[in-house]
């Protein structure tokens, strides 16, 4: 009887490189075992397409059959294809391990590596006997490297007892074994680690080190604890970044005192170092469990740190020393003159938020340069009270920094309790800087005192025109109806930021703004589209049927931004009645505009947004298209 395959089993030998490709994605996809010599054959092809489809079809038939047919092309001479029957045997090889295994006692090295390289990603208890023989038996060191690599991948803990006695191996296959171990993550491999610890050489010893951090199990803790004594300075200080990164830093206060007594000596030692990583960990302990008596010695390092080079190790520090808290070291730093020293306390200080470092700001606030007075004054801008208000009027009456001013400003602005503090701050209105004149403003706002108001409404008729402005956005936020008088009568003001500043006063009132309209809505016609703008927003915020009919006018407005802002009101209260109106003005609009339009209809919905925006679908602007068709998907979405 004829084979049904044979002309697929032919197509495989022929010299036709698409037939062949065709062929073995054909025999691949059927699972035919018969066609496996021939594809082995193929995986040797100079044509990537067919090596691609050879292997393809091997993957997919896989079994013992093509893991015995593979394993001849380890030897090949052409490293491509010794790669390919690699890979595709480390993704198989477990469906026939028996084959696999006398390749280990092949004479050539390479082969024997390439197995245990294999065998890694073979999952099975087989795989991990043999790669555990390979470890101690084979006669090259490469080969038991390899095994030590493979048996870390396979990560099975009952690898851990031939591991460890890898570790009698040379220096380069116990790298292998730590990192094997660590792997593995059992505690069987943690316990393991902990007592190589005293036989291994330096380099060793650190990478178990490492790598017991790197688990983190807590079990381990112990051990590590009992390998602190008699172990060189450099492996101890790892010792101690391990103890951190498992505990996680948070966890260490749970450990009982003698023993954090015990680490937070090794941590202070640990300051010493010139690993950043060890100085990292060493730092991050200090804040679960540091003392006064800490802060000297992380102080003493953090001066030391070059700023710009070192930032993270450097804000690390300055962590540390906040942690621990406000004490005598950091008290005397303030005091230094080495600014570095005054500069890392005032960072601490400034994580602490504790009033303790006032009077000591306070203190060394005139010595020390005008960065950090800057520094200072913004802390005890935040920190102090009614009894710092002495020190904030010296700043006023003698600073002529901006910086500090602002900072003493917000002070005064969070003391509304102190007395006499509103013709210091209110004097300040009238700064030279600009941003002097705003937190001064600000700060009066929060003061609000009736006092500030009739010193606002008493400045609300200054014949300048930013010292008006500014007076009635602050009557503003005091109170329209105690100050509707004066608010009104800015609305017909000669300078146009005040004349918008009065009509923006009205949107603290909210939907009650509506009663004032008789005096707002002449500015509608106002000569500055900014004002105009601050109306149609106002209007869009009360937005009932009585102010309807002036943001359908505002659709007209010459200036864009202003049909945009009235555009964006009728969008957001879904005014149905506006569609059509709406719908007109895409005939001449601009594309920003029209994509304003596209989005409020979107948001109004209803079949006749909707049929226009079908219409749009088709606009020559992809951009456009695009809105539309989202706004199409909101109105479908709000039917569902």
């Amino acid at each position: 009887m004829e084979n049904p395959h044979a002309a697929l089993l032919e197509a495989l030998q022929s010299g036709d490189n698409d037939a062949i490709r065709d062929a073995a994605f054909s025999v691949g996809d059927m699972g035919l075992q018969e066609a496996v010599p021939m594809l082995c054959e193929n995986i040797k092809s100079p044509s990537v397409g067919v090596q691609e489809a050879a292997e393809y079809a091997l993957r997919k038939i896989r079994g013992p059959q093509v893991v015995v047919s593979l394993l001849p092309l380890l030897r090949s001479d052409e490293a491509p294809v010794r790669n390919v029957a690699m890979d595709i045997l480390r993704e198989i090889g477990s469906d026939s391990i028996e084959s696999i295994q006398p390749y280990l006692q092949n004479d050539d090295v390479d082969l024997r590596i390439f197995i245990t390289d294999i065998l890694g990603y073979c999952r099975t208890h087989q795989a991990c006997l043999l790669l555990c023989r390979a470890l101690l038996k084979d006669p090259e060191v490469n080969v038991r490297y390899q095994a030590a690599v493979s048996l870390g991948n396979l990560a099975f803990p009952e690898a851990v007892n031939s591991l460890c006695q890898a570790m009698h191996d040379e220096e380069w296959v116990q790298f292998a074994v730590v990192e094997a171990l660590a792997k593995i993550k059992d505690y069987s491999a943690a316990s393991a680690l902990v007592k190589l610890l005293s036989q291994a050489s330096p380099l060793v010893s650190s990478a178990i080190v490492d790598a017991l951090g790197d688990m983190g199990d807590v079990k381990s803790i112990p051990l590590l604890f009992s390998s602190l004594e008699n172990v060189r300075e450099a492996l101890r200080h790892k010792i101690v970044k391990a103890i951190v990164q498992i505990l996680n830093g948070r966890a260490l206060p749970l450990l009982a005192a003698k023993s954090q007594e015990r680490l937070r000596t090794y941590l202070l030692d640990a300051l010493t170092d010139n690993d950043e990583d060890v100085l990292m960990a060493a730092l991050q302990g200090l804040s679960s469990i540091g003392t006064d008596s800490c802060s000297k010695a992380v102080i003493d390092m953090g001066a030391a740190l070059d700023r710009e080079r070192q930032d993270e190790l450097y804000e690390a520090t300055v962590r540390a020393i906040a942690a621990i808290g406000f004490n005598d070291a950091v008290r005397e730093a303030l005091h230094s003159d080495e600014e570095q020293r005054v500069l890392l306390a005032m960072d601490a200080c400034h994580l602490m938020a504790d009033h303790s470092c006032v009077a000591d700001l306070k203190a060394v606030f005139w010595k020390v340069s005008p960065e950090l007075q800057r520094m200072a004054a913004a802390d005890l801008a935040q920190l102090g009270n009614c009894e710092d208000a002495p020190f904030f009027v010296t700043v006023m009456n003698d600073s002529e920094d901006p910086e500090t001013l602002k900072s003493a400003l917000v002070f005064f602005g969070n003391q509304p309790s102190c007395p006499d503090v509103e013709d210091l701050v209110f004097a300040q209105i009238d700064h030279r800087y600009v941003d002097v004149r705003e937190m001064a403003l600000e700060a009066c706002i929060n003061l609000h005192s009736p006092k500030l108001n009739q010193l606002f409404r008493e400045r609300a008729q200054s014949e300048d025109p930013m010292q008006r402005m500014m007076a009635i956005y602050a009557l503003g936020r005091y109170s329209i109806t105690e100050n509707l008088d004066v608010i009104t009568a800015a609305l017909e003001d000669a300078s146009p930021r005040t004349r918008q500043v009065a009509v923006e006063a009205f949107l603290n009132l909210g939907p009650q703004a509506e009663e004032y309209l008789p005096s707002l809505l002449p500015r509608l016609a106002d000569e500055d589209k900014d004002v105009r703008l601050a109306v149609v927003d106002l209007l869009g915020q009360i937005c009932t049927p009585a102010v309807l009919p002036y943001i359908l006018e505002a659709l007209g407005d010459e200036n864009e931004w202003v049909r945009i802002r009235a555009i964006e009101a009728l969008g957001i209260h879904r005014i149905a009645d506006a569609v059509p109106l709406l719908a007109q003005m895409l005939e001449t609009s601009s594309p920003m505009v029209t994509l304003k339009i596209i989005e409020a209809l979107g948001k109004i919905g209803g079949n006749v947004a909707f049929s226009v925006l079908l219409g749009m679908m088709d606009h020559e602007d992809t951009e456009i298209q695009h809105a539309a068709a989202e706004a199409v998907a909101t109105i479908q979405a709000e039917q569902e």
